[in-house]
């Protein structure tokens, strides 16, 4: 039986379906090629023209919590490493995070050489980001951070290794003012589902082609339902995360006033946690409160929360679930 709840006629591209169908296959490799460009850059001779997909797992060598819900782990033809991942909300030690994962790239490098050679290919971890690092700062405008190894004169000294952040909640340009291609990128991931036609800024090959392989009327019933419940997922997982940072927040200013803004964000955030998850998880699927509680238990193990805390919210879980 086809099951859908949703009406949009392109798919939301912030899910695991619609960022894995643009970017992490195959058929839509050009998609994927394009959007590097932009993002990094690249023009003309310094174009990436092929890539070769490397299996993410290769990133999970040891058990770590993942706050992102998306990898595109890939070689170019000048054999230069990238990372693609995006996160759906803030996590402590972020940034240590992000230096963690970009190390594989050139721990494979060695690894693979049968004698260790000084010379390293490029390494670029990008990271999708769909909220802000700092509230306050929504509306500066700044939404792409190119961060390469400077020198203390803010140049680049090293060409290696180089961090990519887009904060997507920051880019409000409308179809008037998109310029570049990035810019046409970063609007559509931020609108897509809003469409409900192809606009004609948006138009030219690729473009053509990414609003037909997310058109829902052209696909298959299982397509339908495989992305029915991973818009559900997702629309769950934000509503929680959101009550978590309303209810942090909340308690965090109660307790203390003298807080600065990222201290109260930051402890009411993890106060919060248990609550906004319980709540969103009352309102999900059962197959998708189960996904989540088990990555809340898994946060909340890094945490250092008391086992019998991580009890407590599991069985809050359960007990949702029953009532679903």
């Amino acid at each position: 039986m086809n099951f859908s709840f949703f009406s949009e006629r392109y798919i939301n591209p912030l899910t695991v379906f619609g960022i894995n169908r643009l970017f992490n296959a195959e058929s839509n490799k050009d998609l994927l090629i394009d959007f590097l460009n932009a993002i990094i850059g690249l023009t003309d001779e310094n174009r990436i023209r092929d890539v070769r997909f490397l299996k993410p797992e290769q990133l999970d060598t040891m058990e770590i919590d993942r706050n992102n819900v998306f990898d595109v782990y890939c070689k170019t033809e000048r054999s230069e490493y990238i990372i693609v991942e995006m996160y759906n909300e803030p996590a402590i030690f972020f940034w240590d995070r992000k230096y963690f994962y970009s190390a594989f790239p050139i721990r494979d490098q060695i690894l693979s050489r049968k004698k260790w050679k000084f010379k390293l290919d490029a390494v670029y971890a990008i990271g999708l980001l769909c909220f802000c690092f700092c509230d306050r700062q929504e509306d500066d405008g700044c939404y792409l951070h190119m961060i390469p190894l400077n020198d203390t004169e803010i140049q680049a000294i090293h060409n290696k290794l180089t961090y990519i952040f887009v904060e997507l909640p920051k880019f409000k340009k409308n179809e008037t003012e998109l310029k570049t291609q990035l810019d046409k990128w970063l609007y559509v991931l931020n609108n897509l589902s809003e469409f409900e036609k192809q606009p004609t800024v948006l138009s030219g090959k690729i473009f053509d082609k990414l609003f037909q392989v997310t058109d829902t009327t052209k696909f298959t019933a299982n397509k339908i339902q495989a992305y029915s419940f991973s818009e559900k997922y997702y629309l769950d997982y934000v509503n929680s995360i959101r009550t978590a940072e309303e209810e942090g927040k909340r308690k965090g200013e109660h307790e203390d006033h003298e807080l600065t803004f990222e201290e109260v964000y930051c402890k009411g955030y993890n106060n919060g946690y248990e609550y906004g998850h319980v709540e969103g998880f009352q309102k999900g699927f059962s197959h998708g409160i189960e996904m989540v509680t088990r990555r809340t238990a898994q946060v909340m193990k890094q945490q250092g929360y008391p086992d019998e805390t991580i009890t407590l919210v599991k069985q809050a879980s359960l007990n949702a679930t029953d009532h679903s």
